[in-house]
């Protein structure tokens, strides 16, 4: 039984901030009881991972993956009743770029480490001297349990164990840039060896990927809200917390105000570059500040085409071959994902900062148009015809899509020097790059750091107990 369980009034907690951090933390403490309201600045829920109207469609801000590693988004899917086998396409990890010096590697449906053995030297498109190079960086990795005595960057790491141009531009590139959002020569390799550690150090489901068949909405936010409101939980949307609202209450019990409500603990589930507002009048947070500061943001842009219905991937997605003039890095097929997808609905993503930001919403739709029928002409060929123009464009950019993930970046805890208050958010999931996954653990570790903090008497040793702190670290 939980502290919380046990305690005889479970502690009433806010939470600041409804996307899958928040949510994650709400739906965790209200599976224990502690009656929980959720302050949401924005119409809806679901942060940098939500829905839109899209020419009438119900669609992502952007395509999003998860993979099988992902153990605590699925667990709070089956615990929220979605069933993952039924909201996921589940798929092996594969790379496939059709280009003028194709590549192609995929991991076949055998126990680990088989699968990628057997996927590595059966890949096309990659020498001999190539894939031996590949498979000698994957076994120095596990020799080395994916740790690095010194932090550097990935283009720094991937050179210094031999792997070529080709490689990187073909495995390398595709998988840091879909992973930490951050350019290969600035990105943490520590970070970057955690991601591969999760996908290919672990069993072979890990490895597979998932992609939501629903829009994010309907597979996680709304189940989140519908499981807090049926826990005795609020929800209140379009709810700016303004910074002079949160108050804390000098009394035995350590409490806070927001507004005239009144709450035993707050956690803050807030994108780093805000959280200053609610800090920065407040004493004891200067060195936090000061490296929340010192953040560099990343941006992402989707750009989502409606093309006639026979247009359509050989594989639910596909790489754009890079290389000069390029700016796409995926294409994905809607219509062969998505439960209700229409045919012809293809989705574009490109990560981090590049040219593509330069250009107009109808010149990047231009550009990536012309990269799709140099790409899919000569996969598609005499079946549809001419290539054809699209019947319609949406270009969705998100300037700070995600923190850029650089060597030794400071990532702040969850735990703050107040009593009762708290941090969550996926810059505070220091072993994940911003991942859904690392906004989701974060979340769940700032609840069971309540829950476990809640048998204490008077609120003491909420801000400072190491022992908490790392008993809930050990069990993550």
């Amino acid at each position: 039984m939980n502290a919380a369980a046990q305690a005889p009034f479970p502690p009433r907690v806010a939470v600041i901030g409804g996307g899958w951090a928040g949510l994650s933390a709400a739906v965790e403490l209200s599976r224990s009881g502690c009656p929980v309201v959720i302050f949401e600045s924005a119409r809806q829920l679901g942060g940098r991972a939500r829905r839109l109207d899209i020419n009438g469609r119900w669609l992502d801000n952007g395509q999003h993956i998860m993979i099988g590693a992902y153990r605590e988004t699925l667990r709070l899917l089956r615990l929220l009743g979605v069933i993952p086998e039924r909201y996921l396409l589940r798929l092996p990890l594969r790379f496939f770029s059709p280009s003028h010096d194709s590549f192609d590697l995929s991991l076949p449906r055998l126990p680990a480490p088989l699968h990628l053995l057997f996927g590595l030297f059966g890949a096309r498109g990659l020498s001999l001297p190539e894939k031996t190079a590949v498979t000698r960086f994957m076994l120095w990795m596990r020799a080395w349990n994916y740790r690095l005595p010194h932090d550097c960057s990935v283009a720094a790491l991937l050179h210094r164990h031999g792997q070529s141009e080709k490689v990187i531009r073909a495995l390398w590139k595709p998988l840091c840039l879909s992973a930490l959002n951050t350019p290969l020569a600035e990105a943490s390799a520590q970070v970057f060896l955690n991601v591969l550690r999760d996908v290919i150090g672990g069993t072979r489901a890990d490895s597979d990927l998932l992609l939501p068949r629903t829009d994010l909405g309907s597979l996680f936010a709304e189940p989140a809200a519908a499981f807090v409101r049926a826990c005795g939980g609020t929800i209140h949307l379009s709810a700016r917390v303004d910074p002079e609202m949160l108050q804390r209450i000098d009394r035995p019990e350590q409490g806070w105000r927001i507004g005239t409500e009144y709450f035993d603990h707050v956690i803050l589930a807030i994108a780093p570059q805000h959280l200053a507002s609610f800090l920065i009048e407040r004493p004891g947070y200067e060195e936090l500040l000061g490296a929340i500061a010192g953040y560099a943001y990343e941006p992402i842009a989707t750009v989502w085409f409606g093309y006639p219905p026979q247009v359509r991937l050989p594989v639910p997605m596909l790489a754009f071959p890079g290389g000069a003039g390029s700016h796409g890095q995926w294409v994905f097929d809607r219509g062969a994902i998505a439960d209700n997808g229409s045919p012809g609905l293809l989705g574009c993503v490109l990560s981090t900062r590049g040219p593509w930001q330069e250009l107009d919403n109808d010149t990047l739709a231009v550009e990536l148009h012309l990269e799709l029928l140099s790409l899919l002409t000569p996969l598609l060929g005499a079946s549809i015809g001419p290539f054809p123009p699209p019947l319609w464009h949406r270009v969705i950019r998100e300037q700070r899509a995600t923190f850029a993930c650089t060597p030794g970046l400071k990532r702040p805890g969850y735990l703050l020097p107040e009593p009762g208050l708290w941090l969550a958010g996926d810059y505070t999931y220091a072993d994940f790059p911003a991942t859904l996954e690392g906004a989701v653990r974060s979340g769940i570790r700032a609840a069971r750091g309540i829950l476990e903090g809640a048998q204490t008497p008077n609120g003491q040793g909420f801000g400072d107990n190491i022992r908490l702190k790392q008993s809930i670290t050990q069990r993550y």
